[in-house]
């Protein structure tokens, strides 16, 4: 049967969009489908090399109609460019369905299936798949006939082999490397915390709230990447994550929400300019903490279903949509403490002294904008040009982003025994004086 222009449309968005992205797991995932018409269904994304090694399990298929065609029904493999090859071929009439074009792998087709048992709940099946042709793949389910509505238990398992001791390695070829990636950055952090408690305790006598707050953020980012590392070598050999992707998810929302909170306590100089928050910077809070639980549910949901799911982009956008609100949101204080001191240096006679403080508070609205730019879209663009082999990079810049985040915040805000803002001399004020001055001159 013909797919129709409107289902072609839907899937050249679909597709492109499912394999254009690369899922944070790939490990053996149970997933259960219900009456879905759908004409494709993608499952996981995974990076093969010439080693590569698909089990599927399939049991307890039905369907809507007692007789369906089996032949236009089955599993196939696919890469994105030869996804865009189907198409052409859907579109110019050389096929009417995926299944029947030669650039995909076919994996198992229900024509295959035991004739006395389709259509019951004794239907079952199980195959293997060996890929010698290195690629990111993904495992699609076709359903070329209109109106039916397919109902089964799939457990799939998708692996690489170890050219030399033949292990399985369940993560994807570009993300192999990532448990030592993680535990690296794991010790870099640690050492982080460790030199930040010799500063506290060396300048112990300057040191304001703040400072024991941006302690227990890098304690909470170094406990959750060695949980990220436990969890992707615990995937990489076993295919589940054996509790520490729990671990890793109560880490990573404690992580988030204090990292948010923390620009935001910086942002509205509290400690460092005064010891109180003002009513709408407290709002402010109020409305980054829960959009962060909300995040974090979306991301959990994400990691979980996996794009088979009818709901995951919805999750997909709700997450995004949370996510740049918060990194919105979080800009506002950063903005009222930089007008606030440009007001302060015009009227309470310390001029230098608040204008160190004004270019401190300015750059660091620069760096946060330049960080959130840089996490939210660079390293977004890198995961979608970057070759499947290489993805690992995409998620190095970004914690390399992260890690430069951290050290200009402790490095520009560490306590200092001897303040440099209040070592001022009069010269150094009546220069000061003379740059607001210039500086009102230039924005009229």
């Amino acid at each position: 049967m013909a797919i129709s222009s409107p289902r072609i449309h839907f899937l050249v968005v679909l597709l492109v969009f499912l394999l254009s992205i690369s899922l944070s797991r790939a490990e053996i995932r149970f997933s259960e489908i219900r009456s879905d018409g759908r004409s494709i269904i993608p499952f996981d994304e995974f990076g093969f090399t010439n080693t590569g090694r698909l089990e599927l399990n399939v049991s307890r298929i039905s369907f809507s109609n007692p007789n369906p065609d089996l032949s236009q029904l089955g599993f196939f493999l696919s890469t994105r460019d030869s996804w865009l090859h189907v198409l052409q071929e859907i579109q110019s009439g050389d096929i009417t369905c995926a299944l029947q074009s030669k650039v995909i792998r076919k994996v198992y087709i229900f024509d295959q299936l035991d004739p006395n048992t389709a259509n019951t709940e004794t239907s079952s099946f199980s195959t293997f798949h060996e890929e010698h042709e290195p690629g990111q793949f993904t495992l699609v389910f076709a359903n070329c006939i209109g109106q039916l509505q397919v109902s089964m238990d799939i457990q799939s398992a998708m692996y690489n082999l170890d050219p030399q001791s033949g292990r399985r390695d369940y993560l994807s070829a570009g993300s192999t490397i990532l448990p030592k990636v993680y535990f690296l950055f794991f010790v870099v952090y640690s050492s982080l915390a460790a030199l930040w408690v010799f500063v506290l305790y060396k300048k112990r006598l300057t040191v304001f709230r703040i400072h024991f707050f941006m302690l227990a953020v890098l304690i909470l980012k170094a406990l959750n990447l060695v949980c990220e590392a436990e969890d992707k070598s615990y995937i990489k050999r076993t295919g589940s994550a054996h509790g520490w992707d729990v671990l890793f998810y109560i880490f990573s929302f404690l992580k988030g929400i204090s990292l948010f909170t923390l620009i935001v306590l910086i942002g509205t100089g509290w400690s460092f300019l005064k010891p109180y928050l003002q009513d709408k910077e407290k709002k402010v809070l109020m409305i980054v903490i829960p959009l962060q639980v909300i995040a974090n549910i979306a991301q959990v949901a994400i990691d979980e279903s996996g794009p088979y799911a009818q709901d995951w982009i919805t999750w997909k956008q709700v997450f995004l949509l949370v996510d740049v609100i918060c990194c919105c949101a979080v800009l506002f204080p950063i903005v009222w403490s930089i007008k606030n001191l440009r007001e302060a240096a015009r009227t309470d006679g310390k001029a230098a002294v608040n204008l160190m403080k004004l270019t401190l508070f300015r750059q660091y609205y620069i760096v946060v904008i330049c960080y959130i730019y840089f996490t939210r879209v660079v390293v977004y663009a890198l995961q979608t040009i970057t070759s499947y082999r290489f993805m690992w990079t995409s998620l190095v810049a970004g914690e390399l982003a992260t890690l430069a985040f951290y050290v200009f915040t402790g490095y520009k805000f560490r306590p200092e025994v001897h303040n440099p803002y209040f070592v001022i001399d009069d010269d150094e004020e009546e220069a000061a004086a003379e740059a607001l001055k210039l500086e009102d001159e230039f924005e009229l």
